[in-house]
């Protein structure tokens, strides 16, 4: 399969889609402004520029980037703009948010804030949609940039966002292998039991809407050889979709290997807030930061027609 062409799909069919209307907050490097606009002429969103006036059409200027046909909305600093960002979701002027260049820290302390924050009743979890040119289709890994050491009570929210997810994203059937470093249950390995309880949650449909199995090991999770040699009978292991990790330092390090071991794209979202968040890179290719908003696009669409939070 070509690289790409996982992305490519979804950017396509999100151009038939309404262009989202996006908060981008504090877009003050080439990289964040030039995302954003890119992603306008796409027609994936309409952004609201949300930063120090001056300083983003300076940088306009410098490198080239019509910023003639968007608002700026004038914010001093990063903090104000972050805050600023966020209050144009609240006010119904935005249904998405997009960092810009300011530190991710920064936008989800706004995010989470109990008064003036985007908190819903679920946990906020981060996603990558990875295109991983060695697989058949795309790949969810959570949670790879949010929640730390999360508990099985956090855990079964980053479990349900992602489940929601794969669904927003019209996947056949959404297959979670939840990781950890062998499949069987093993009381020394705290993540295995864990992953044990969060299946009896699916099976008491505490959790809905996928196929989950787990403890699963990685080359059980995705390789139909691996899964057989272990003799493992699964509905999921072999041929997951979402990958849900113990703990961010192992799904930062999955993430990490695909992208620069294994030519993998990894396109990010925060899911679980009022709307859903676009968390791109400096890093990120131009692909990846439209497939990112492509992303976000196809959640703020699942989450009107369905009435519920899913980003």
């Amino acid at each position: 399969m070509e690289k790409h062409e996982k992305y490519q799909r979804l950017i396509e069919y999100c151009r038939t889609l309404p262009a989202l209307p996006t908060a981008v907050a504090h877009p003050c490097d080439e990289s964040s402004l030039r995302g954003a606009v890119e992603a306008a002429a796409m027609g994936l969103i309409t952004p609201l520029l949300v930063g120090p006036r001056a300083r983003i059409e300076a940088i306009a200027a410098e490198h080239g980037i019509d910023i003639s046909e968007f608002t700026i909305v004038d914010a001093p600093h990063s903090h104000a703009g972050a805050a600023l960002a966020v209050q144009l979701v609240r006010e119904g002027k935005a249904e998405a948010l997009m960092k810009g260049s300011l530190h991710t820290d920064e936008l989800m302390a706004e995010v989470i804030r109990r008064d003036t924050g985007l908190r819903s009743a679920r946990r906020v979890s981060h996603c990558f949609v990875m295109d991983v040119p060695a697989y058949d289709q795309p790949l969810i890994i959570t949670d790879a940039a949010i929640n730390i050491a999360p508990t099985l009570e956090e855990k079964v929210d980053i479990l349900q966002n992602a489940i929601d997810l794969g669904h927003a994203l019209k996947l056949e059937e959404v297959r979670v292998a939840i990781l950890s470093a062998t499949e069987s249950v093993n009381p020394k390995i705290p993540s295995t039991v864990e992953a044990a309880a969060l299946c009896k949650m699916v099976d008491r449909r505490q959790i809905t809407g996928a196929l989950v199995d787990g403890p699963l090991a990685l080359d059980n999770a995705i390789n139909i050889e691996a899964m057989r040699i272990k003799h493992i009978e699964s509905q999921v292991a072999g041929r997951a979709n979402v990958l849900m990790v113990p703990d961010l330092e192992a799904g930062n390090m999955l993430a990490k290997s695909l992208s620069f071991l294994a030519g993998a794209d990894a396109a990010g979202i925060v899911l679980g807030a009022r709307v859903p968040i676009i968390l791109t890179s400096r890093a990120d290719s131009v692909t990846t930061r439209l497939a990112s908003c492509a992303v976000a696009a196809m959640v703020a669409k699942a989450r009107r027609e369905a009435g519920k939070v899913i980003g």
